[in-house]
């Protein structure tokens, strides 16, 4: 990418989280550790789904794909950011920073639409039960969760194929730990107006209407769970979809810190923490929310940990 002085802008600088110097090793392994039980947990719940029979439901199904998201995600991220942090910033191609942006973009794309698919499968085991096995088939889940892939690749290859013809003159410096939207287009010496046109287009269809669909559905979902007689059965009714509710909330609370205050009313500090609540903090308590109010995956992973334990290699020898 050339810029105005006819140089080549091959590579950039992240300058990452800047710790002091006294707390670079502490911040690593925390960060590091973060990353570790991210995965793991995860991983986890993937591997649940995947192997146990209590867990072959649409919810949990759609659940295996927003871990698969998460690990993504911080994979994206995380790696990148821990060199950063060691070495106070990290040289990377541009080529690799458009990367990154890309899949991190997907990601948020991806998340948004299976949230908004969860709210409506919860919709239909509430609302619907009579009829919810009938609609949500094993092959409507595969159809939907193929939609969302699609639809999150279309809108950041929009995106990527855009920003890509622009002209980036410098300075060759991003004051972030992750090649975000904003910092690459400070970058550039061209006009960006059409990115930003095509941003406020997309995050309609990608965020506006998928989180108006959630609303609405739990609208319905708390007129319904309101007519239940007993007050045990609105509990039970309602401990079905408080792990989600309160998922969509911490995810749309935190991306809205970040992309509907406007960045001349925070500082990068500010910026940086509240990316690292999206990034980070959010596909790290993802799992544990799940886990924590569902009795069916403490059951699995009760089970899986027995089936270990069962294991040949793992029986104390009879003497």
């Amino acid at each position: 990418m050339e810029g105005k002085n006819g140089t080549k802008v091959s590579f950039i600088h992240l300058l990452g989280l800047q710790p002091p110097q006294h707390f670079i090793f502490l911040v690593f392994f925390l960060f590091l550790m973060l990353y570790c039980t991210t995965v793991c947990g995860n991983l986890l719940i993937i591997t649940l789904v995947s192997y146990s029979k209590s867990l072959q439901s649409p919810m949990y199904f759609f659940l295996s794909h927003l871990s698969l998201s998460d690990i993504i995600l911080v994979t994206d991220i995380l790696p990148n950011m821990l060199h950063g942090v060691l070495i106070k910033e990290t040289k990377i191609l541009f080529s690799d920073c458009f990367a990154q942006f890309y899949f991190f973009g997907i990601v948020e794309a991806l998340e948004c639409l299976l949230l908004t698919v969860m709210s409506y499968d919860r919709y239909l085991a509430i609302c619907k039960a009579l009829h919810y096995t009938l609609i949500m088939h094993p092959q409507l889940c595969w159809i939907l969760v193929i939609i969302c892939w699609i639809l999150s690749n279309l809108a950041m290859l929009i995106q990527i194929l855009t920003i890509s013809t622009f002209h980036f003159c410098g300075p060759n410096s991003i004051d972030h730990f992750f090649c975000d939207l904003d910092p690459i287009l400070a970058l550039a010496c061209t006009d960006t107006t059409i990115v930003h046109l095509e941003v406020m287009s997309l995050g309609v269809f990608v965020v506006i209407i998928p989180f108006s669909i959630i609303i609405v559905s739990y609208g319905y979902i708390i007129f319904t769970i309101s007519k239940i007689p007993s007050i045990t059965g609105r509990q039970k009714a309602f401990s079905t979809c408080s792990s989600h509710l309160t998922v969509v909330s911490i995810y749309f609370a935190t991306l809205g810190s970040v992309y509907m205050v406007p960045n001349k009313d925070q500082s990068w500090n500010i910026t940086k923490f509240l990316s690292l609540l999206y990034t980070v903090g959010t596909p790290l308590i993802n799992p544990i929310i799940y886990s924590l109010r569902n009795e069916e995956l403490k059951n699995a992973v009760g089970k899986l940990i027995n089936n270990f334990r069962n294991l040949p290699f793992n029986r104390k020898p009879n003497l």
